[in-house]
């Protein structure tokens, strides 16, 4: 007979696995299962640190797949939200993505802040630096934010708490054992191949090892459970998409962030580096006035690779406790927002990333910022003696704008032109662009109050649906959906 649970969670990233996490504190004795198509977070080794290259694991990347997620395996930033430094001035920024619009149009300021309060004290009971990054330089932190409305740009003021990548594995394998002793069912190294639904309310779903997940032969098994919670982050976007289209779950296309990732010297970056850790920087640079934001930035920090389905290698940062370098990385993202008809923004990205990996053969390419103002790829003895040192050492030298597209690239270099008048020498012709760095989570699940689909007792939570876009909110989210389901 079939297995039988109370709540089923599909993925054991920060959304999933804080739900679980709080089902416990709140003494519901409800039968919990969370499966994940990856690994252990112990198990989870990047093979490219001894191999000096991507291999492609199979059948998942252990970067973007396993317990913790794909971000908390990258550099593990946790966006500070304290009562004092709360802002409600704009939710996108200060909220991240649609959570700041969907939980404040049914939960009140009060409520927010002891969300975020409490899920921020879980991170810390389980070994986050207590250090705040951000706080100290106020008043320098005030002028900094001045010099860059100057140039029409918005820095963003949001107190950092960094794990670290290496502390980010400790952290969660401490939040892993603490789930399974806690009679938290986990299967890892499973896939959920479908959803069971019947008359437009969920029963189950069909699981396969991972090991067979494309093989279309293999028989998947069914696990039923009364409640399943869908936290599949970024990483299951395009399955989750795939799902709403097959079972006609309710759901709106959004934008899709579309970029590069840029690497320059610590010390062009010293000031916001020492002042605020990570610098949030939004512009709309003419002629489209596109919203570009930076994201994700890497004091000391390792550009890396990370693999999605159908092999695609998009690139990321990290950035450790004690490995540093001396290089600065970042993310410059564009917001593509589509009109109709078209409503397939992460098939979009994916096609940018497709082009690009072709031009690499399927590695990263980097390219000179210099090579683009002059109109030309760049070669490798150009790389090779190039003042900025890359730190992707498996990134192919090449030429991103073949693959990027026009408006996008516009975007990006006018972005940066602007930042050198806000941080001299942002726009060195030394300075390294990577690409593709796309961030899928396009597809906004509709969602009632209680995070509900259209599909009864279907729900979504984190990255993958569209509503949160980083780890503090994701992690939010799940401990949200624990205490609705206890209330019930």
């Amino acid at each position: 007979m079939a297995e039988k649970y109370d709540v089923v969670i599909v993925g054991a990233g920060p959304s999933g696995v804080f739900c679980a996490y709080e089902l416990i504190k709140l003494k519901t004795n409800k039968r919990v299962l969370m499966i994940e198509q990856g690994k252990r977070v112990e198990d989870r080794v990047c093979p490219i640190e001894k191999l000096n290259k991507c291999v492609k694991c199979k059948p998942f990347c252990n970067i973007t797949s396993g317990f913790s997620g794909a971000g908390a395996f990258s550099d593990g930033k946790l966006l500070s939200y304290h009562l004092s430094l709360y802002n409600q001035s704009d939710d996108d920024m200060y909220l991240g993505g649609n959570s700041g619009s969907y939980i404040k149009k049914y939960m009140n300021t009060a409520d927010i802040k002891n969300l975020l309060d409490y899920t921020d004290k879980i991170y810390l009971n389980f070994g986050a630096d207590p250090k705040l990054e951000g706080i100290e330089y106020r008043d320098e932190i005030v002028k900094l934010q001045a010099k860059a409305k100057k140039q029409n740009l918005d820095l963003i003021d949001i107190p950092i708490r960094h794990l670290g990548t290496e502390k980010a594995h400790e952290l969660y394998m401490k939040i892993e054992k603490f789930l399974l002793e806690n009679s938290i069912d986990i299967m890892f190294e499973t896939t959920v191949d479908n959803l069971v639904i019947e008359n437009n309310e969920i029963k189950g779903v069909k699981i396969k090892p991972s090991s067979r997940a494309f093989d279309t032969e293999y028989e998947a098994e069914t696990i039923y459970a009364d409640k399943v919670v869908l936290g599949v982050g970024r990483k299951g976007a395009a399955w989750l998409t795939k799902m709403c289209n097959e079972h006609n779950i309710a759901q709106h296309s959004g934008p899709v962030d579309i970029g590069i990732r840029y690497e320059l010297p610590d010390e062009i970056m010293k000031d916001i580096n020492k002042y605020m850790y990570e610098g949030k920087v939004i512009g709309r640079p003419e002629p489209f006035k596109d919203k570009v934001r930076t994201f994700c930035q890497n004091p000391s920090g390792f550009v890396a690779t990370e693999v999605y389905d159908n092999n695609l290698t998009l690139v990321n940062g990290h950035s450790y406790k004690d490995r540093k370098s001396t290089n600065t990385n970042l993310a410059i993202l564009v917001s593509h927002n589509f009109k109709y008809p078209f409503n397939k923004p992460i098939d979009y990205g994916m096609n940018v990333a497709k082009n690009l990996n072709e031009l690499g053969a399927g590695n990263i390419v980097v390219q000179r910022l210099g090579d683009i103002f002059r109109g030309k790829r760049t070669w490798d003895e150009e790389l090779e003696n190039n003042k900025v040192v890359p730190t992707l050492k498996t990134a192919v030298a090449g030429d991103i704008t073949y693959a990027l597209g026009y408006r996008t690239m516009t975007d990006i270099i006018n972005f940066i032109k602007a930042m050198d008048c806000f941080v001299e020498g942002f726009a060195d012709p030394s300075n390294l662009l990577y690409g593709p760095e796309i961030k899928f989570y396009s597809n906004g699940l509709i969602l009632d109050k209680t995070f509900q689909t259209s599909i009864k007792n279907l729900y979504s939570i984190g990255d993958g649906g569209g509503l949160t876009t980083g780890l503090m909110m994701a992690s939010c989210s799940g401990v949200k959906l624990a205490r609705i389901f206890c209330e019930e």
